[in-house]
């Protein structure tokens, strides 16, 4: 458990940097994307900026937002920066609040849930392609 939560503690750093200059960043930093149910995603850090080993976003989920039963092909950490986010995993669920951070492992089965303040979650997908196949799905806003 302590190796474990050792490997986290740089990738942490990164996320909480991540975070701060995604508050500070100019609007035109990164491409945002929209689901069809109005998710959300601002990509800070991808392919055309780091490379496809990471990316990170921000993720806002509208207020009662749900998103579904999915599995994603690669790691995913959230860390939850304000609302309150119920991250289910493998059907286990964890109410998430700001300063809080969850994950997944592939092939397990997410799904995530807000109340009736929505979230906005920074997001970390290990490998990095995985924003790729999401934004695939969804809508470039200009």
């Amino acid at each position: 458990m302590i190796a474990r939560t050792l490997l986290f503690v740089p990738l942490f750093a990164a996320i909480l940097a991540a975070a701060s200059s995604a508050q500070t960043a100019p609007e035109n930093q990164g491409a945002t994307y929209r689901s069809p149910n109005g998710t959300t995603l601002h990509l800070i850090l991808d392919d055309s900026n780091l490379g496809p080993e990471v990316s990170v976003g921000e993720i806002t989920f509208l207020p009662n937002a749900d998103s579904g039963d999915h599995v994603h092909g690669s790691i995913e950490i959230l860390y939850v920066i304000s609302g309150q986010l119920e991250h289910f995993v493998n059907g286990k669920s964890q109410i998430l609040t700001p300063g809080m951070a969850g994950y997944v492992k592939a092939p397990d089965k997410i799904r995530h849930k807000t109340g009736p303040a929505g979230a906005k979650v920074l997001v970390v997908w290990v490998p990095g392609d995985e924003a790729k196949k999401i934004t695939a799905r969804w809508t470039k806003e200009p």
